[in-house]
């Protein structure tokens, strides 16, 4: 008994990779995928000139010219992603088109159907939300490269140019320098499980550098977002049809239901490592410091 005891004792009780967390990525997508099945050329071909379809007002003429397509030639989880990308920054450029006084009240059933199955399958609302603006929409010019801004780039992007693209990628940048505090979160709740002290201040101080450094790369905003272009540009396709005085009723997905639905657009308050650090140091936050 005394060995399996101490076996206990040493194990880890806690791994990243139990919950599909990345070791070098953290909660990034790992090296995700820039083009899908030739079956799915449509979506593509209408996603990678998506800021020109927009800033144009043809977006909504190709959407509805789209053929419905079915999801059964998506393998693999990367595709499925990347098919939730695509359609997700479809929908908003969709919806949004012509700016908030004029929004599109009904999802075509070509758009709606294949969107809503991706997002089931997958978990997630349909409807653009941090995990796809900036978990799965980051890619390398150089593989080989460092995880830098100029070594960056976006897969799917909206009207916004340069502020678009540093607002995007500086948050991937976030996402990539709380990786040690994710790890210090493992180490410190292994070391509680052990009766670890030593190992559990170690992990403390992970944790308190990772947040130094994420503060540090949330700095880059200032250096490549122009918050008026963010204002006058880039905030319309972030916004979702719950609460929005745009949208009261919410939107129609044709051929999902006749009712319309409301959900919440992408912030990166949705990032689970703000979530995970106040969850694990006890912060509880009041209803007069959340969102409005």
């Amino acid at each position: 008994m005394e060995p399996q005891s101490q076996n206990l004792k040493t194990a880890p009780f806690l791994t990243l990779g139990r919950f599909h967390i990345s070791e070098d990525y953290g909660f990034l997508l790992p090296n995700p995928l820039r083009e899908l099945p030739g079956h799915y050329s449509p979506w593509m071909e209408i996603a990678n000139r998506l800021p020109q379809l927009i800033e144009s007002r043809q977006l909504r003429a190709q959407v509805n010219e789209m053929p419905l397509l079915n999801c059964q030639f998506l393998t693999g989880y990367r595709e499925w992603r990347l098919a939730r990308l695509v359609l997700s920054f479809i929908t908003m450029g969709y919806v949004w088109q012509d700016g908030e006084t004029q929004p599109k009240e009904i999802l075509p059933r070509n758009l709606a159907l294949p969107f809503v199955e991706v997002s089931r399958n997958l978990g997630l609302p349909p409807i653009l939300v941090h995990s796809d603006l900036v978990l799965a929409n980051w890619a390398t010019r150089n593989p080989g490269g460092p995880l830098e801004i100029r070594n960056l780039d976006t897969i799917i992007s909206f009207p916004g140019g340069e502020s678009l693209r540093g607002f995007i990628l500086v948050t991937v940048l976030v996402e990539k320098a709380a990786v040690p505090g994710i790890k210090a979160l493992v180490q410190a709740v292994n070391a509680i499980l052990q009766s670890s002290p030593d190992s559990l201040l170690q992990a403390l101080q992970r944790l308190r550098v990772s947040i130094q450094d994420i503060t540090g790369a949330l700095g880059q905003m200032h250096d490549y977002v122009d918050p008026d272009i963010f204002y006058a540009v880039i905030r319309i396709f972030l916004s979702g049809w719950k609460d929005n005085p745009a949208l009261p009723a919410g939107l129609v997905y044709e051929g999902v239901s006749k009712e319309p639905l409301s959900y919440s657009g992408g912030s990166a308050a949705q990032s689970t490592i703000l979530h995970a650090f106040d969850e694990f140091l006890g912060v509880r936050h009041s209803k007069e410091s959340g969102p409005s």
